[in-house]
């Protein structure tokens, strides 16, 4: 079988190798598709060599068929379309033993920290896999994780039917957490600088704000009858969008962190305090997310054909980063594994 290894320097090899048979609890799948997400683009990058090496497979938003399963396995089959919670947790430290298996304290993520989906065949432990229905497109499929991670950053929010919600950042996360806040009841606006996607916002029928053009946060309050957003969500990781935020925010507003920043930001807590804001962090996701995702997939609100902007096959994969890497006219790129 065919693997993509990640070897440094912004460059993949693919190699040969032998599948490697389940052993007990574990579960072989065959990858139809893989998603390139934004930490796969930092490991392209370098920048996470240290956790990562220089000769690993990475990739961990795919969809699969099942090949074979190992001892003790159930609910389970051969053939069996699945996709992947790539997610690895202890059992024994305190958040596992509080139910927060999602981010267990010693957490380890496939793809990562261990070898990934950008190959033929990946052995896994078969508790992270979840099958969706046999109709399902399996180039569809490969968006359930990325929609999963917006289902849980909704979920935190506890969004209200008629709630005023504002996303700022219009990246794949961004639309599909406006899409789902949109499902769950939200009037939803997306704050976005860059005209195409701001385009696509617009094509999956969401008002917009540029922030180049307006004051968002002031537009925001003018729309709402000088109310606010009572959800925020901060997906850009910018120094303007942790500004809004706040600003943004109705009183007793919610805010939920789904960006993740290389810098510790500078954060206005005088208004949590002067509106009662509330903050919230959203990592990852749980097993009801998924469920969740993959229903939305099924039921037709979550737009993939628009979100898929091309798909490359796995001897491709230098390439398909290459073309991926600073395009401002890119959503999702699938890599075919088989």
């Amino acid at each position: 079988m065919k693997a993509a290894y990640y070897s440094g320097d912004k460059s993949f090899t693919i190699k040969e190798d032998q599948p490697k048979e389940p052993g007990p609890g574990d579960a072989r799948i065959k990858i139809a598709y893989c998603g390139i997400c934004g930490t796969d683009l930092h490991v392209y990058h370098g920048s996470m060599d240290a956790r990562v090496t220089t000769n690993r497979v990475i990739g961990h938003e795919c969809s699969a068929v099942v090949d074979a399963i190992g001892p003790g396995v159930e609910g389970l089959a051969v053939g069996d379309p699945v996709v992947v919670r790539p997610l690895s947790h202890c059992g024994e430290c305190a958040a596992c033993k509080k139910g927060y298996i999602h981010v267990c304290q010693n957490l380890k993520f496939l793809g990562l920290d261990t070898e990934g989906a950008m190959q033929e065949m990946w052995t896994l432990p078969a508790h992270t896999l979840h099958k969706v229905p046999a109709e399902m497109r399996l180039d569809y499929a490969a968006l359930i994780e990325p929609t999963a991670v917006a289902c849980h950053d909704v979920g935190r929010a506890k969004i209200k039917e008629g709630e005023d919600v504002l996303v700022i950042g219009g990246g794949p996360i961004g639309l599909l957490v406006a899409m789902v806040a949109r499902q769950a009841g939200g009037n939803v606006v997306i704050s976005e600088v860059s005209d195409y996607r701001l385009e696509v916002a617009e094509k999956l029928g969401f008002q917009t704000l540029d922030p180049r053009k307006v004051n968002v946060a002031e537009e925001m309050w003018k729309r709402t009858g000088d109310k606010g957003a009572e959800v925020v969500f901060e997906v850009s990781g910018s120094k303007p969008g942790i500004e809004t935020m706040t600003e943004a925010a109705a009183v007793r507003g919610r805010i939920v962190m789904v960006a993740i920043f290389a810098n510790k930001p500078e954060v206005d807590m005088f208004k949590f305090f002067w509106r009662e804001l509330e903050l919230m962090g959203a990592r990852v996701y749980e097993a009801a997310d998924y469920e969740k995702a993959i229903e939305l997939v099924v039921n037709g609100d979550i737009d993939c054909e628009t979100l898929i902007t091309d798909i490359q096959e796995l001897e491709d994969i230098t390439k398909a980063f290459q073309a991926l890497d600073g395009n401002a006219t890119a959503m999702k790129s699938l890599i075919k594994c088989s």
